[in-house]
């Protein structure tokens, strides 16, 4: 059975707070599951994670900080007791493997059914010349999806897989919208978007052409209609292994 650690959560907008709770509950399958502590809680935290940036949190650590917890700041001037800091924009995955590290966990485990993390080096080919010129830059994902909650999940499983440059869209014309202005090496598009059939034509014959195209569909005739169309079909509800496999053939 995994470890369970509290963790105290100071600050942080809506958008931050999901994607934290989502990698919580990715954690569960490991050998340390993070929850986020309330006063209800049956034990005390023993981790403080803190928005540097947010005024009413560095408040709330000075009066409640207790020495036997934890701290990992995010922001600038860190206090002197804080053990790791994370500057913005986030890397969540960094996050979560300096709480590991402060629990004995190895830095490489991953979170989920024991799975190796997929670097991005892994996942996909090095198009850098040769000669040591500068590295690619960072493989752009876009996915489009209507439901926000999904959004935020398929975000925080790209992020294990140092997938962090994702763009989002909730309609197939926004999606398409951005494949016009920027170049992505993986799309990631739903069933659920209105007018999907013409969503996916139009993703396929993007130019310059979309390298690794994905689509997410329950019922068998979406699945084929997605290999019709030159796309690989991942089937829903999501699976976090089958995501895994995918980023690794891609």
């Amino acid at each position: 059975m995994a470890e369970q650690v509290f963790v105290k959560v100071m600050g942080f907008d809506d958008t931050e707070r999901h994607a934290l709770n989502t990698l919580f509950r990715l954690s569960e399958a490991g050998p340390v599951h993070y929850l986020l502590w309330a006063p209800e809680a049956p034990s005390a935290p023993r981790l403080a994670l803190v928005d540097g940036d947010s005024y009413e949190a560095q408040l709330a650590l000075g009066l409640q900080q207790d020495a036997a917890t934890q701290l990992i700041w995010v922001g600038d001037n860190p206090p002197p007791g804080a053990l790791r800091t994370f500057s913005r924009p986030l890397h969540w995955p960094h996050v979560v493997q300096a709480m590991d590290s402060l629990f004995g966990i190895l830095p490489d485990m991953d979170l989920d059914l024991g799975l190796d993390v997929v670097t991005s080096e892994e996942a996909w080919p090095d198009t850098a010349p040769p000669g040591g010129q500068p590295e690619a830059p960072a493989p752009r994902v876009l996915v489009i999806n209507p439901s926000l909650e999904e959004r935020l999940y398929l975000r925080a499983r790209l992020a294990l897989a140092q997938l962090t440059d994702v763009d989002e869209a909730v309609t197939g014309a926004e999606g398409l919208a951005c494949v016009s202005k920027a170049h992505y090496q993986l799309v990631i598009a739903d069933a659920a978007l209105a007018d999907v059939a013409w969503v996916l034509r139009e993703l396929r014959g993007a130019q310059p052409p979309i390298p690794h195209l994905v689509f997410c569909a329950p019922p068998l005739l979406w699945r084929l209609r997605a290999r019709l169309h030159g796309a690989v079909a991942w089937v829903k509800p999501y699976d976090p292994a089958q995501l895994h496999a995918l980023l690794q053939r891609v």
